[in-house]
């Protein structure tokens, strides 16, 4: 089952089964609002705010076993990941990660994200100028039992560093 919310290309319901090795008869086949409820936890920690315990929402969105992976084999279990989203709302204040896009296909969750904000200081090599950016980013999560167990994600950093180092 493909639940479609926008734009979606043809064949894309098979690339998200290979990329986790499941057929789709093997996939739990998740309804948008349990896929909305699941990856809700996890996005919260992406926001940034003052007090928020991101960590523990990652820990609180994810299972035991989570990892995240900037690449193919380039994955980090969760103790490593959610300390590390903690940073982000240190290091951008007024981070806001937003959910565009949500496509859900079996156990896989497809999320186009925009995130924005405001380095307070020096940012990837850039010299802190007071400039804001906004990238987009895509994360494939897989669920089991309600919780985050693997996620493929990409943001577009560079476009970031672009907008920070950009003369006016």
């Amino acid at each position: 089952m493909l639940i479609r919310l926008g734009w979606w290309a043809p064949g894309a319901a098979a690339l998200l089964f290979s990329a986790g090795g499941l057929s789709p008869a093997q996939a739990q086949n998740l309804t948008l609002d349990q896929a909305r409820a699941a990856i809700a936890p996890f996005y919260d920690a992406l926001n940034a705010a003052p007090g928020k315990d991101a960590a523990a929402l990652v820990m609180q969105a994810t299972g035991p076993t989570w990892v995240s992976c900037s690449g193919q084999d380039e994955c980090k279990p969760r103790d490593k990941v959610a300390p590390m989203i903690a940073g982000f709302g240190k290091a951008i204040p007024d981070l806001k990660w937003e959910i565009k896009e949500v496509l859900v296909s079996g156990d896989r969750v497809v999320v186009r994200g925009e995130a924005s904000g405001t380095p307070a200081g020096a940012f990837m090599g850039v010299p802190h100028g007071g400039k804001s950016f906004r990238i987009m980013s895509i994360d494939i999560h897989t669920v089991e039992g309600g919780k985050l167990t693997r996620a493929y994600h990409i943001e577009d950093w560079m476009s970031a560093v672009r907008q920070l180092a950009a003369k006016q």
